[in-house]
């Protein structure tokens, strides 16, 4: 699954700035929102009801804030790196810089688990993540994201 698949270049958001992690979620559902013309609203509490069942934030300052909804043709993603690393409950305790956001339809099941899969394996990735942190604008990141080979190792797919 090639991310640009998920994302396209308005889903790619530099320097956001948040307070804490009810407020990221807020901003980026809202942005969410005006993607997938779904109310803002349910794309929040399907993300915080992913919450509640445990952290999305995956380690080394990354999150991945996922849901599934009705209403979806296909799966979306949103990228978002912050100006400033937030607390965010992470599995190891630090701050979060680097949120990739992933909703998918109720009936996705292998189609949502291969584009998480794909995104994990994309932000395990060393260089990329320095790259990803390198980088201050949307274009940037997005090209970073949408590399053939930007989380697939020497592999195609």
């Amino acid at each position: 699954m090639d991310l640009a698949e998920i994302i396209d270049s308005r889903a790619v958001l530099a320097n956001v700035k948040a307070q804490n992690k009810k407020q990221l979620l807020q901003d980026l559902a809202q942005t969410m929102a005006g993607l997938v013309a779904v109310d803002q609203r349910i794309i929040f509490e399907t993300l915080l009801t992913r919450e509640k069942l445990g952290s999305t934030g995956i380690g080394q300052g990354l999150a991945i804030p996922h849901g599934k909804m009705p209403g979806l043709t296909r799966v979306y993603g949103l990228f978002a790196k912050l100006a400033q690393p937030i607390l965010y409950d992470s599995l190891d305790g630090e701050p979060v810089d680097l949120v990739f956001v992933l909703l998918a339809p109720d009936h996705a099941g292998a189609d949502a688990l291969k584009a998480l899969a794909r995104i994990s394996r994309l932000l395990r990735e060393k260089d990329t993540i320095a790259k990803l942190r390198g980088t201050d604008t949307p274009e940037g990141l997005y090209a970073i994201l949408t590399e053939p080979q930007a989380g697939m190792g020497s592999q195609a797919n």
